[in-house]
């Protein structure tokens, strides 16, 4: 059952102890206490990691590919080098950007948020260096661009992917030289900010259809930080439905405390397109519906509704080989290795890594 084996992997690492469901097919009578999970266990378990790794306020989980990303978060934020966050829609990448913010020297200055897609493309540079008073019609007064409130601070630039090609060379400008010019004048200002830029788009493919200029790109990739989707991260999700049930629980006053296994199961199962956020307004629908103690969960949408883009077979087989590397903590041979759990020899295995270009810098964005 996917329960037991996402509550198994959840305690590998000494986490607190979960009890599994263990009772019989028939299990699906939510009067029935041997067919329903007790929450509040992953509600112990998140409190627990969160009380251990302060500085991470808002991510929820303990799971081998979470903790990756977390290590890679306490490497870089002390350092003042740009970011890039890469991942599928909804897999938390405003809350990394904060916790690089907050683990840094920075964490006293702004930390300034700007969705580069949600801004017109007529006022985006304004939007990011200001303008001066007369500089355009409608510029009716001066004002202070994302830049300049961040100084001293963080600038998270989300959806990167959506600026403009004119107005990439300006972002590197600053990015190189740290000065820029509001619009409508000539007076160069210097700032200290530091950027952690994001996006679900594959950057390097819009470089190759001259979309997105190469040298930004390069500025951009200094650190790049690749968050994986929630179907890698299936020990989280139990942890993360106790979270958010006690979360929409609290704000309807309603007390919700178990879930059947059949359904924590169905959690496992589907493959979450829209990541964390799908998982959280799923949630949130299912403790509307909810009217006793047992989270009642509403229909799950179609796959086909939002087809998961096709990959390659050499991508699909280099996915999981990462994901084996990083379950085994990049141990290749032996009993508990990688290569023991893809049914490989540990020979193979290397061959494959070299094949695809599997390394553990690759991984960790060095490469």
């Amino acid at each position: 059952m996917l329960l037991d084996s996402a509550i198994a992997k959840g305690t590998q690492e000494g986490n607190s102890r979960y009890r599994s469901c263990t009772a019989p097919s028939s299990r699906t009578t939510e009067d029935d206490p041997e067919s329903c999970v007790d929450l509040n266990q992953f509600l112990e378990s998140q409190r627990s990691a969160r009380d251990s790794r302060s500085g991470f306020e808002g991510i929820i989980g303990s799971s081998s590919a979470l903790s990756c990303v977390l290590e890679q978060i306490r490497t870089v934020a002390p350092t003042n080098s740009t970011v890039l966050i890469e991942g599928e829609t909804g897999t938390g990448k405003e809350l990394i950007a904060h916790a690089i913010h907050t683990n840094s020297r920075r964490r006293e200055r702004p930390f300034v948020k700007m969705n580069c897609a949600a801004i017109p493309l007529g006022l985006l540079e304004s939007e990011l260096f200001g303008h001066e008073k007369g500089a355009f019609t409608g510029a009716v007064a001066q004002r202070l661009g994302r830049f300049e409130a961040a100084d001293g601070g963080t600038l998270f630039l989300d959806e990167i992917g959506d600026i403009p090609l004119e107005l990439q060379a300006k972002l590197l400008r600053v990015l190189q030289e740290q000065e820029f010019e509001r619009l409508g004048s000539t007076y160069t200002r210097r700032v200290d900010v530091r950027v952690v830029a994001a996006t679900n788009q594959d950057l390097a493919g819009l470089v190759a259809g001259k979309l997105f200029r190469m040298d930004l790109y390069y500025r951009l990739n200094v650190f790049p930080i690749a968050l994986p989707p929630l179907r890698h991260r299936l020990e989280d999700i139990p942890m993360l439905v106790a979270y958010f049930v006690n979360r929409y629980a609290g704000s309807m006053a309603k007390r919700i405390e178990r879930i059947t296994c059949d359904a924590m199961d169905a959690l496992l199962r589907y493959p979450w397109p829209g990541n964390i956020r799908e998982l959280q307004n799923f949630i949130e629908r299912g403790v509307i519906l909810t009217k006793a103690d047992v989270l009642c969960l509403s229909p799950f949408p179609s796959h086909s509704v939002f087809p998961i883009e096709a990959v390659t077979l050499a991508d699909a087989e280099r996915d999981h080989i990462l994901n084996a590397l990083r379950e085994s903590n990049w141990v290749v041979g032996g009993t508990a290795g990688a290569a023991a759990r893809l049914g490989v020899k540990r020979t193979t295995l290397i061959s494959k890594m070299r094949k695809r270009g599997v390394s553990r810098a690759m991984a960790n964005g060095a490469a």
